[in-house]
Order: structure tokens, then sequence, then C-alpha cells
């Protein structure tokens, strides 16, 4: 199609050029995640190879591509498990606790507002259509859930303080978090926030240019896009919420320091 790369060497190529110049400037710059932006960009290329090559048949069933959206439910939520407790969480048992909380978090957002989506015919009830919708909301409320999670106990253990002195003061064990945490959740919102404020005048972000590839009009294109922008920003905020009551509550367990 018209717009697309061309699958072949020079695609493997570029890809591999841009990976090594990603890996040498995080090295130059002293971050310590050559190793991980390396594994992330080979993930990425087996896992989008198998996908591209799976998409197809999961696409004819929609029993199938329901399968596979709580697959994808389930990975965000292992995911942004280990991220809120890294250095805690070594193994899949270890991750099973915060993993149940975080499967909470991230559907409490997904799944009104793609129940919406469909009950109002905006987006059709097809394979085809549910399956790229579901996908970018599950990404937006695993990264906002696992930025609020993972900052939240980050500010508990580093302004333990203002914590204790919050209860000291009266405030219950809650309260006193949530006065030391809320930030997090503001800050997990700053990117969604950033990406609709500037949309079409800094970027055209996937789902216009994909509408476009797809041979729609560009008022069109822009409807979906508008249509993904503002059910992710509900997404997030109700994602990033219920994370910060968790954190507040303690279900992902005492902070520890940063590793």
């Amino acid at each position: 199609m018209t717009g697309t790369p061309s699958v072949g060497p020079m695609l493997g190529l570029v890809l591999g050029a841009l990976t090594v110049a990603a890996v040498v400037l995080v090295r130059a710059g002293g971050l310590g995640l050559g190793r991980d932006v390396a594994t992330a960009a080979v993930r990425a290329v087996v896992q989008l190879s198998a996908v591209s090559l799976l998409i197809a048949g999961v696409l004819r069933s929609g029993a199938l591509t329901g399968c596979f959206i709580a697959g994808m439910l389930t990975i965000a939520a292992f995911t942004a498990a280990r991220r809120i407790r890294r250095g805690t969480v070594r193994t899949i048992r270890d991750s099973l606790r915060p993993a149940g909380w975080t499967v909470l978090a991230i559907a409490s957002g997904v799944v009104p507002s793609l129940v919406l989506l469909l009950a109002t015919g905006l987006v059709p009830a097809r394979p085809i259509a549910v399956l790229p919708i579901a996908g970018i909301l599950i990404g937006g409320a695993m990264t906002a859930t696992a930025i609020t999670g993972r900052r939240g106990l980050d500010d508990l253990w580093q302004r333990r303080g203002e914590y204790e002195g919050g209860l000291a003061l009266g405030l219950t064990r809650r309260d006193a978090a949530l006065e030391v945490c809320r930030p997090a959740a503001v800050l997990a919102l700053v990117p969604v926030l950033d990406q609709t404020r500037t949309v079409g005048l800094v970027t055209l972000p996937g789902a216009f240019v994909g509408v476009l590839l797809g041979g729609a009009d560009p008022v069109q294109a822009g409807a979906a896009q508008l249509l993904v922008l503002i059910a992710l920003l509900a997404v997030e905020s109700a994602s990033a919420l219920l994370t910060l009551e968790l954190v507040a509550t303690g279900r992902f367990g005492d902070p520890r320091p940063p590793h």
C-alpha cells in the first residue's frame, strides 16, 4: 500500500541502525539502559513479526479476538506489576498478587470506555475495528498504572518523614499516603495530556495516519484520532486514580528504596 514501508533488507538495515544509535546514545549519556534498549528493539521485532502472522487468523473470529485482547490485558498487568514492584518481583509467582491489582486498575479504565464505544456504534463490533482500539487503550492504561504505582511507592519512601508527620497529625494511613503520593498520578497523566494538547500541531498520531493509509478522508481520520485521544484521557485518568488508591491503601506492599 502506498505510504507504508517496504518489507525487505533496507527495512532491516534502517531498524538496525536506529537501534544501534539508541544504544550508543544511552550508553554515552551514562543512563545504563544500553541492554534494555537493545532487548526492547529485538523483542519488538520478534513480537510484531509473530503477531503479524497470527493476527490474520485471530481477526476471522470474534471469540479468538476476545481471547487475544484478554491476553493483551494479562501481559499489560504483569508488565505494570514488575515496574511497580521492581527489585522485589523476580518470578511470575512473585508478581501474581501485584498483577491482580494492576489488572483491576487497567481494566477499570479500559472496559467501560470500550463498552461505551461499542454500544454507541462509534467503533463497529467487528474484530478488525475492536482489536486495535482495545490495544491502544490497554497500552495507555498500562503506562499510567505503572508510572503512578512506581512513582507513588518511591515518593512514600523518599518522603517518609512527611508521611509519618501526617500520621502524627491524626491522618489515617490512607490519607497521609495520598498527601505524599498524589503527584505520582499527575506525572502519569502528563504524556497523554501533552499528546492531546498538541495533536495536529506537533504530531499526527497513529490512529490518524492509519485511517488515512486505509483510504479514508482527512476528516474521518481526524474524528478517529479524536475519539482515541479523548478515550485515552478517560482511561488513563481512571487507571491512575485507582492505582493511586491501591498504593495509598498498601495493596502493593510497603514502599522499598529504589533499586
